[in-house]
């Protein structure tokens, strides 16, 4: 039996029937431009880009396929052994070995690699075969181009609340990524709507970050773990450390409890060269330095009390700004601090009196900046007031050279990694510094303007060639330095050694004339002193006072007495000469 249903619609149910026809066209709307609409755009920066109109690669039928390789292996415990041989039976393996070396083959293959073993060592020993035959076209001369850097990309906070980019971070593998704390730091601001996230940008890519970087409080600094790339730890506008794993996504790994933190934002954070590459240690105004083991961040493994009178009272600490970690001096560290000193510590010293070793006072204000020179670790680099001032550890009196007083407040230096007798500064009003101290001591070798914003960051690439500024308005701008600035040229590193030797022994013989000068003065105004001491106690006794007036007395009327028979003699002789 066959069954048929029928389903009916009406024909309006299913909309309007569309009827086209052939007519000319005709203006629905008109929408003129309006100019304000503009002001809430940003320009992109412009890049050109070339273009080829053919192909890439021909299509032929040459042309081979792409051969694919694989890799793999075997774990090899002991081999060479035929099947039948079992290799754990002990009486098995010596059986076949002694019917191996019964072989006469056995002997004719050990002489003939024997003979070839033989020329292969004497070879080694007559030939360097460790030797660089391009070790001088490494160093080449000087650049006749003129100093010069250019902007690449800026990197703009996503967000609509202006913040300071405070700490800057470039990736370790190559330098492919940059990373920003972004942070208000502005006396009782308020901060109610402003975004706690951190960003990692790529430097290719200035539209989005790559990454973004959740804290429970504003990062004001943060490093990458030289050892995995993977890593990073920052420091809070709270006092609190995070650890951050990017594989595991945008939310710390670890955070250190408020209680076992810092009291005060954390500054300045650095990895430090340990076997694990896991520890770490942070620097703030509260007048600590903390070591951690981002593993476990519940509370510090050891502690330290910046007290100048080494006495480890946490009262009269001095807060800390920035920080300096040498790897080849593992013991050694640099603290900069709020009152412009500079505190040498020493981390293995078992008393507070033996940690902080010495002290250097050169500057005005708080030490913004504080780095050693790469090539030249004893040299240091700070950063306070209106000058920057390069240190020898030999002299605590004074800096070995030092840059005239700007017109603006500097606020981060750095030196170049490639280049040990250049260095890079930043300033309040927008401008990028570069120092050449073998070219030029008294001013600057290049000075950009970045922004009209204060820049208050600064950061340098591995390689020397890239430069990242972190501006208040939350802009964090990439520049490309000119190769005469970012390539060692011939003979520097001899230049700049023997050139902080000669400024060392000059600042020692000073130091030494200012001393003596001082020993002077002090002996001069000892002596006074006691004349002035004796001179008081002869004017108590009367005695004393009678003796000295009549003596005075007698005196004043014999040089009376002689000038009058002085006087007579004269005029005798006078009378005698006329005629």
């Amino acid at each position: 039996m066959e069954i048929v249903h029928v389903y009916t619609k009406l024909r309006s149910e299913f909309g309007r029937q569309c009827r086209f026809s052939d007519r000319p066209a005709e203006l629905l709307l008109d929408v003129p431009p309006d100019p304000n609409l503009a002001q809430q755009f940003i320009q992109r920066t412009h890049r050109d880009q070339a273009v080829q109109a053919c192909r890439d690669m021909s299509e032929h039928q040459v042309n081979t396929e792409r051969f694919e390789s694989e890799s793999c292996g075997i774990n090899h415990v002991e081999g060479g052994w035929p099947k039948d041989i079992n290799p754990d039976e002990m009486e098995q393996t010596i059986r076949f070995r002694k019917k191996v070396e019964k072989d006469e083959s056995y002997g004719n293959s050990l002489l003939q690699l024997g003979g070839v073993m033989d020329y292969c060592i004497r070879q080694n020993n007559s030939l360097d075969i460790y030797e660089d035959g391009f070790e001088d076209e490494d160093e080449v001369d000087d650049s006749p181009e003129p100093p010069s850097a250019k902007t690449i990309n800026v990197f703009r906070d996503p967000n609509e609340g202006r913040r300071t980019v405070t700490g800057l971070s470039w990736h370790p593998d190559g330098g492919r990524k940059l990373a920003a704390a972004y942070s208000c730091l502005e006396f009782q601001r308020s901060c109610g709507d402003v975004s706690l996230d951190s960003y990692i940008w790529d430097v290719e890519n200035p539209n989005r970050p790559e990454a973004t970087l959740k804290p429970a409080s504003p990062l004001v600094c943060l490093d990458y773990n030289p050892k995995d790339s993977h890593t990073l730890v920052g420091g809070s506008y709270s006092g609190q450390i995070a650890y951050w794993d990017t594989r595991r996504g945008s939310q710390p790994v670890e955070v250190s409890s408020v209680e076992q933190s810092h009291r005060d934002p954390v500054y300045k954070i650095i990895w430090l060269q340990s076997k694990t590459g896991t520890d770490a240690f942070s620097a703030s105004t509260d007048g600590q330095v903390l070591w951690w083991d981002v593993r476990k961040l519940s509370e510090p493994t050891e502690r330290l009390v910046l007290d100048p009178g080494r006495e480890g009272n946490l009262d009269r600490a001095l807060g800390a700004i920035s920080l300096e970690f040498e790897a080849t001096m593992p013991t050694k560290f640099l603290v900069g601090t709020e009152t412009g000193l500079v505190l040498s510590c020493n981390r293995k010293a078992k008393t507070p009196a033996e940690k902080v070793v010495c002290t250097y006072d050169g500057h005005l204000g708080p030490v913004y900046a504080l780095q050693r020179n790469p090539f030249f670790p004893k040299n240091f680099l700070t950063v306070g007031d209106w000058t920057a001032r390069i240190w020898s550890e030999d002299i605590k009196e004074s800096s070995i050279m030092w840059t005239r007083y700007q017109m603006s407040y500097l606020t981060d230096a750095c030196w170049s990694p490639v280049r040990p007798s250049v260095f890079f500064t930043v300033k309040m009003d927008g401008v990028l510094d570069v120092w050449d101290v073998l070219f030029k001591q008294s001013d600057a070798t290049l000075s950009l303007k970045v922004c009209d914003a204060a820049l208050y960051s600064l950061r340098i690439q591995d390689n020397g060639r890239l430069v990242a500024c972190g501006s208040q308005q939350g802009d964090a701008t990439l520049l490309e330095i000119c190769g005469g600035l970012s390539t060692l040229q011939k003979n520097e590193k001899s230049l700049m050694a023997a050139m902080f030797e000669r400024e060392t022994k000059r600042e020692k013989i000073l130091e030494a004339r200012q001393r003596e000068i001082r020993l002077k003065e002090r002996s001069r105004s000892e002596q006074s002193r006691e004349e002035e001491t004796g001179r008081e106690e002869g004017e108590d006794d009367p005695q004393q006072l009678i003796a000295s007036a009549e003596s005075d007395f007698h005196s004043l009327v014999e040089a009376e007495l002689k000038k009058r028979e002085k006087d007579v003699s004269e005029e005798k002789d006078a009378a005698e000469s006329s005629p």
